[in-house]
């Protein structure tokens, strides 16, 4: 009991010391600055004879080895009547079976090596992928060799296939979140780009698996892979055995073709979808820019302090903190690969209060193109990207998959130092940087406001908070009919 005491005693008496130190707010706390370099891209990156660029990263943890290909092709090599090959023949690679394995098997087996094999093929690239224990390896490459080369699109799956995309289109007026993104993508690119066109019953009965066939062989080809591998590994070793796995490929294929670029952005006005649903989905819309455009990291900081930045965001605290109108309310305005994105305000809304919203969202926008942010909001916007940036490096795996993607889309050769300068470009945004990039790209005349939701409830307004459609967006109201979950025509 005495020692009990004497314990007691020494805390009792030490306590104000320690607390001397102890700020009585979190925000008083004092960190040593961060002082981390980035790795470089070209400590991994190797020219295979074979073909493909490879990333090979050895990490000695686990025994895990991962393989991650990126592949030049897409949606965009679609032909027309055909949409949806694309994405049929990323799925049907990993799932269909190969020359050697009936897809039953080919699951059994990766079931047993507890391995997961994957393969996609999106709007601007494919992938094909597999993760195993290293003990494995060989077998799994093996596999992965076939999956590349001798794809079996077995046809119950193909059938099975074409089955859950068609009960997929029955719905595709069901959810107003479905229809939202495909008029989104119309309104932002234009009917006639390639992300606009979207499957149809015609055309995904149209597709045999000639066509499946014809397009892996034009694309899947290793001198339109790059390719990311981390895990328990001999670096050495493994850049043999990716050399074994490319070479002498049984057909040639065809060089990558660029991505198009004719989009088209919508004019300005108030599209409105009449859905039959409680609340209204919302999206405000503007001309985005390209990653590589000079105003790249103002406009990023700009978004931060707008509505990217989460509870910290302007859009957000209006509309979702202080008149509690949406659950949630954000902005995002990525920079493009290959061709601009769009900047997008939105959030989700009671019928009655959807006009009252984007009001509050425009006002928003209109605020920062007319004075300069808070000393607060950009240097909380500049911490949260120089801080989480080591993110991108966080594990060997995202190492070998960050510098894939540089040199799958060029920046790794047109801009080397991109990640050696960012925090740099970061910090050096000032707050008139962000109001004059705000002025430039944040152009009321050309607003475009999606609206998919119960019209006549919608056009009524709320009670207490009139809001004219003219007020929004130059343009007028436009109104915007459900399609034909099948054929994607238009409705009367």
């Amino acid at each position: 009991m005495k020692q009990i005491f004497t314990i007691f005693l020494i805390i009792a008496v030490s306590a104000p010391a320690f607390a001397d130190g102890i700020p009585d707010r979190p925000e008083k706390l004092d960190f040593p600055e961060l002082n981390y370099e980035p790795p470089k891209g070209s400590d991994y990156r190797v020219e295979l004879k074979s073909g493909p660029v490879a990333f090979v990263v050895p990490n000695r943890e686990l025994p895990l080895i991962s393989i991650s290909i990126r592949v030049r092709t897409g949606k965009y090599n679609e032909p027309k009547g055909k949409e949806g090959l694309a994405s049929m023949t990323g799925y049907l690679l990993s799932k269909g079976g190969t020359k050697s394995h009936s897809a039953e098997d080919l699951e059994e087996r990766l079931a047993f090596l507890a391995a997961r094999l994957s393969s996609s093929v999106g709007d601007t690239s494919g992938s094909v992928g597999i993760n195993l224990l290293s003990k494995d390896l060989d077998e799994g490459l093996a596999m992965l060799r076939e999956v590349l080369t001798a794809p079996r699109f077995q046809k119950n799956r193909i059938e099975l296939y074409k089955t859950q995309q068609l009960q997929a289109m029955k719905q595709r007026n069901d959810d107003s979140r479905n229809i939202e993104r495909r008029e989104l993508v119309r309104l932002a690119y234009g009917d006639h780009f390639f992300r606009s066109q979207s499957t149809t019953k015609a055309s995904i009965e149209a597709i045999s698996i000639s066509d499946l066939k014809s397009f892996h062989r034009d694309w899947f080809h290793p001198s339109n892979f790059v390719v990311a591998v981390s895990g328990d590994f001999d670096r050495k070793e493994m850049v043999a055995k990716l050399e074994k796995l490319f070479t002498k490929w049984p057909f040639k294929g065809k060089a990558a073709l660029p991505v198009p670029t004719n989009k088209k952005f919508a004019k300005p006005g108030v599209y409105l979808v009449d859905k039959e649903v409680n609340q209204g989905r919302v999206d405000v819309m503007l001309p985005g820019i390209m990653r590589d455009n000079p105003d790249y990291y103002a406009v990023q900081i700009m978004n931060d302090i707008l509505g990217g930045g989460g509870f910290t965001s302007r859009i957000t605290n209006r509309v979702r903190s202080d008149e509690g109108l949406a659950y949630s309310a954000y902005s995002y305005c990525p920079g493009g690969i290959y061709f601009p994105r769009t900047f997008v305000a939105g959030y989700q809304s009671k019928s009655r209060t959807v006009l009252y919203a984007a009001q509050i969202v425009l006002e928003e926008m209109r605020k920062i193109t007319q004075e300069e942010v808070t000393d607060k909001e950009i240097e909380t916007a500049k911490a949260s990207y120089i801080q989480t940036f080591p993110q991108a490096f966080e594990t060997k795996g995202a190492v070998a998959g960050t510098f894939a993607s540089e040199e799958f889309t060029g920046r790794l050769k047109e801009d080397p130092d991109y990640f050696n300068k960012f925090r740099a470009k970061i910090a050096a945004v000032t707050k008139s940087d962000v109001q004059r990039v705000a002025s430039k790209y944040l152009t009321a005349e050309k607003v475009v406001v999606l609206i998919v939701g119960r019209k006549q409830d919608i056009l009524k307004g709320h009670p207490d908070h009139s809001v004219s459609i003219d007020s929004l967006t130059t343009g007028g109201l436009k109104d915007v009919p459900l399609r034909d979950p099948f054929t994607l025509v238009p409705l009367k």
